[in-house]
């Protein structure tokens, strides 16, 4: 077993047996020194969650005590204001002072106190006054009460609340010159004041609030299978082992506020430790993978890289670029590579930019060798011979030849107005027509529009030529031999069609007829010279069926008059 596993290791690649060397000896201190984090970090996670606890609960009571502290102010005003009880002494004589009474004192005063208390759902003041009659819930009398309770004798603020959903304060007004007994009773709307208390945590805790005499006030419990919260012992923080809790006093009125949670809820978030674990270990192994991919890649990469501009090179594309940046073999080797492809790519650029300038050279030595105006005269003075002598035939081939020469050498141009080259191309198809016995049948159309613009000269002769030539001169049997030639604007283009309906082109010399290593159709230099002036999203396409017919399609950009170069 361990001869198979050496000999596995001798056979990996360089650069993984360096890249598995390095992961094995750096991963075994990060494994040790994860699991020590985990065992420490665990204890520190549970003793901060108690803290959170006892925090929250701290909090909690901060809360309920201002929420019930405000509630008592009010009660502590409404049972020592001079106004109130001076209303309440009073023996009304009729009921416009108590009218009065009701206006000017006590519906303010009430009123008041609800508008900025909205949590008080009722206020209600008893009162032992015969002259005083009942008026809404702010005022009624003291039989209203069925038990009184006896605590209000003492003239002390008591608070009475349930978890079925009730909270109330309750206090007698100390009588300063009457033996009438008052009441101020004060409902406060439960569950907004204990609403927040739902809220502590995102689950899994539970509250409890007694009162001084141990009755529950405030219950609730977010704690799957617990029937009730009275299943605990809430006198002991130790009472329950299965659970983490704190308790706390309120100040405002002796309340007692318990808050606790599952042991396992607590612990819960250490169980988060070896996930933060683990990522920490695969953060570390990335960064010794990086390390040692970075390691390889001083090595091994500098040749993966060259064998790679190799490839591309047999792929056709020369200009790559290499850098060697070592001074070692391996980098010597690659600078070298890198200029001797720079010198390559020049050399093959040269190379073809002079083709071009060649060609450009051999249509102007061509059209040099012919004197223009000397051929202008000279057709001029045939078709002006022959008008004399009756001969029309002639003197219109003179005419278009004249027209025919006069576009096509375009003053040593390489750019043509639009209508320039569809009076060509329109002289050459009349000429080859008479010399075709007018056996051919011609359509021409082209949108007006089309002469604002210009383009590159004799593009649309040569297609014409060759439909000619190559297809209505080679097609067989009887019929119409049709030749179309139409130019139409498009959003950016222009776009001519010259369609016959010849012999067509086989499909095998279809897919090559726009290549330079096909025999051609006289088309090559057309395309070519499209693509290097208007870019490569122009030129020709061909659509050909044998024995139907031919269609060539033109695409040139829209290029204005005053805009043309």
């Amino acid at each position: 077993m361990r001869e198979r596993i050496r000999q596995w290791y001798r056979n990996l690649v360089f650069r993984k047996r360096v890249l598995y060397s390095h992961l094995a000896v750096s991963l075994i201190p990060v494994i040790i020194l994860g699991a020590f984090c985990y065992i420490q970090t665990r204890n520190l996670l549970i003793n901060r969650e108690k803290e959170v606890l006892r925090e929250t609960l701290e909090q909690s009571v901060i809360t309920l005590d201002s929420t019930l502290d405000a509630y008592k102010n009010v009660m502590d005003n409404l049972t020592w204001d001079a106004k109130i009880k001076e209303a309440l002494a009073v023996r009304y004589e009729n009921n416009f002072q108590m009218y009065l009474a009701y206006r000017d004192i006590i519906d303010p005063i009430l009123f008041r106190i609800r508008s900025l208390n909205p949590k008080i759902s009722h206020l209600t003041i008893y009162s032992s006054n015969a002259t005083l009659f009942s008026h809404g819930d702010y005022l009624k009398t003291i039989e209203d009460i069925a038990d009184l309770p006896e605590e209000t004798k003492d003239y002390q603020i008591h608070w009475k609340g349930t978890d079925n959903g009730r909270l109330e304060l309750y206090c007698a007004i100390y009588p300063d010159t009457t033996a009438d007994r008052n009441v101020v009773w004060i409902d406060v709307d439960y569950n907004a004041t204990f609403v927040f208390l739902k809220s502590l945590f995102g689950d899994d805790y539970g509250v409890k609030i007694a009162d001084e005499a141990g009755g529950t006030v405030f219950s609730w419990s977010s704690i799957d299978g617990i029937a009730a919260a009275e299943e605990l012992c809430f006198e002991t923080e130790t009472a329950c082992r299965d659970y983490v809790m704190e308790k706390k006093e309120l100040s405002v009125n002796g309340w007692t506020m318990w808050l606790y949670r599952p042991l396992k809820t607590v612990s819960q978030s250490a169980s988060t430790i070896p996930v933060l674990i683990g990522m920490v270990v695969i953060f570390c192994i990335a960064l010794i993978l990086l390390a040692g991919l970075l390691l390889t890649k001083s090595v091994v990469s500098p040749l993966g890289e060259l064998i790679r501009n190799i490839d591309q090179i047999q792929e056709g594309h020369l200009s790559v670029e290499v850098e060697g940046g070592t001074r070692d073999e391996i980098g010597h080797l690659i600078t070298r590579f890198g200029k001797m492809m720079e010198r390559l790519d020049h050399m093959v650029n040269e190379v073809y930019k002079s083709k071009i300038l060649q060609q450009q050279y051999e249509m102007k030595a061509l059209q040099a060798q012919i004197n223009p105006h000397f051929l202008y005269n000279s057709l001029s003075l045939i078709n002006w011979k022959a008008i004399m002598a009756g001969q029309e035939e002639i003197g219109e081939m003179a005419r278009l030849l004249s027209v025919f020469y006069r576009t096509t050498l375009n003053k040593g141009k390489n750019v043509i107005d639009v209508k320039g080259e569809w009076d060509n191309t329109c002289s050459y198809i009349r000429i080859q027509n008479m010399m075709h016995s007018q056996k051919l049948t011609v359509r021409t159309q082209i949108d007006e529009g089309m002469f604002s613009y210009q383009m590159l000269n004799l593009l649309l002769q040569p297609l014409v030529e060759n439909a000619i030539a190559h297809g209505l001169d080679h097609k067989t049997g009887e019929g119409e031999r049709i030749l179309e030639v139409t130019g139409r604007e498009e959003e950016t283009d222009l776009v001519f069609t010259v369609s016959d309906n010849g012999c067509g082109i086989p499909l095998e010399s279809l897919s090559e007829i726009l290549t330079a290593e096909s025999k051609g159709y006289g088309v090559q230099n057309v395309h070519h010279r499209i693509q290097l002036f208007y870019g490569n999203a122009y030129g020709l396409s061909y659509e050909s069926q044998p024995g139907v017919g031919t269609r060539v399609t033109v695409r040139i950009p829209k290029v204005w008059k005053e805009t043309a170069s």
